[in-house]
């Protein structure tokens, strides 16, 4: 892993120098815009449309726009002069319950390890918080922006998440369309229930695939190999109209995904009790076939024997006779 930041965890007195890493990463597919005549990658530049020419680099410089079309410039002498306390440092401010925390305020995950001097701190700090529903509420500069955090143990390693300053998070009240007064049934909340309690399973991270992913690649490989892309048609959904319907059909859906998974865990430990009865019979069944060969063999060298003698007995009657 690439170390994106250096500093340490201000813990009361004690001091815990720490790198951090990044713990999430985007796997979305990146595409270039291209010429469609030559399939060249297509630049773009920096123009000025006032002056109507190219600006080079050094010509740019920042600026905040107070109002439509006007502009307070600020240099890098501005951004220097405010200073950033802690620009190196995690600072823990609080520490509170994790439940308390709604994830709507949670936005990037970082790995924390700790520095060469660092190890029986970070591990202090790392059974401290192992194994208690409460989560440390922290403050951390990284790269000029100073951010709020929070710090908890993510299996064995102690983690920091970036939030969102309250005021970051816009207000609910200004989601429109959200009904507020329609009144359901009891029937409809029982079923809509029901439907939750046979969807409801232990949370498994490893289950869910990213299919479109998975289709993209599937066809820029075919591409790339010079295949026929075929697209498979979905076949079209029946149209539920009716709520008490819809919740019936679901519940019948979810009860018939959930025996199957059940036939297959049943099957699963099944398994070997099934091998093991079929490795019996099929023994059983060499067995009876050695018996029948073995008792043919028997049978034919009986007859073989009992007719050596007659055939003796009735070349000697021959010999008398003549």
């Amino acid at each position: 892993m690439h170390t994106v930041w250096k500093g340490s965890i201000s813990f009361g007195l004690v001091n815990i120098p720490v790198k951090m890493f990044t713990a999430t990463e985007d796997k979305d597919i990146r595409f270039k815009y291209i010429h469609k005549e030559c399939h060249t990658p297509v630049k773009y530049k920096k123009t000025c449309p006032a002056c109507n020419k190219d600006v080079l680099p050094d010509d740019i410089v920042k600026g905040y726009e107070y109002e439509p079309g006007k502009f307070v410039i600020l240099t890098d002498e501005d951004f220097e002069s405010i200073e950033t306390k802690g620009e190196k440092t995690v600072e823990i401010l609080d520490f509170v319950k994790l439940e308390e925390i709604d994830p709507i305020y949670f936005d990037k995950t970082y790995f924390l390890a700790p520095q060469e001097t660092g190890g029986k701190a970070y591990t202090l700090l790392r059974e401290a918080l192992s194994g208690k529903d409460r989560i440390a509420v922290a403050k951390i500069t990284i790269r000029e922006r100073e951010s709020l955090a929070v710090i908890r143990v993510f299996n064995n390693v102690i983690v920091l998440e970036t939030i969102f300053y309250p005021d970051e998070v816009r207000d609910y009240k200004q989601v429109p369309g959200v009904p507020e007064n329609l009144q359901t049934t009891k029937a409809e909340l029982d079923m809509a229930v029901q439907l939750i309690e046979n969807l409801t399973a232990q949370f498994n991270p490893d289950k869910y695939i990213d299919t479109y992913r998975e289709r993209l690649v599937e066809r820029i490989n075919a591409k790339v190999e010079g295949k026929e892309v075929v697209v498979k048609r979905d076949a079209e959904k029946d149209n539920v109209v009716s709520l008490m319907e819809a919740l019936k059909q679901s519940i019948q859906m979810s009860k018939g995904t959930k025996k199957v998974a059940k036939d297959n865990s049943t099957q699963k430990a099944g398994m070997t009790e099934e091998t093991e009865k079929a490795e019996k019979t099929e023994k059983t069944q060499k067995t009876e076939k050695t018996e029948k060969v073995d008792n043919k063999a028997e049978s034919d060298k009986k007859e073989s024997a009992d007719d050596k003698p007659k055939k003796k007995v009735r070349k000697t009657k021959e010999t008398v006779k003549s």
